[in-house]
């Protein structure tokens, strides 16, 4: 057991150091604001977390700190990521390559100034009011 736990805490180390770097990379690479908030909100907790998960296997008396911290981490991470890209959007932030755009269709069909597409309505985006 000596043997195998240093080798499991550097893998961990390594795999933690991956996704956070791999996170890293994706802010710096993708276009707008949402990919980015999506590239540091999923893959840099994970990062995190793996790296925490060596800290708890390194030293075993933090064990009940490190999951609490990675329970925190993994519930604060998306939310916090959906709340600035929410924020970004409704201040103006234009998306980049927009391939569609649920929340502007619906807004659109609301004040009456878009057309109300039928697969907008079956998906419940919009209510048909005429």
């Amino acid at each position: 057991m000596a043997e195998v736990l240093p080798i499991a805490t550097m893998l961990l180390v390594l795999a933690g150091t991956f996704f956070s770097v791999l996170g890293v990379t994706g802010y710096v690479r993708l276009p707008d604001v949402y990919t980015r908030l999506h590239a540091t909100g999923k893959v840099t907790v994970f990062g995190a977390v793996f790296l925490l998960f060596a800290a708890m296997a390194w030293t075993p008396r933090g064990l009940g700190k490190g999951l609490v911290v990675i329970a925190l981490l993994l519930l604060a991470g998306p939310v916090t990521a959906h709340a600035l890209a929410s924020a970004a959007y409704h201040i103006g932030i234009p998306l980049t390559h927009a391939v569609r755009d649920d929340l502007a269709a619906k807004a659109l069909a609301q004040v009456g100034r878009g057309p109300i597409q039928e697969a907008d309505l079956a998906a419940g985006l919009v209510e048909d009011n005429s």
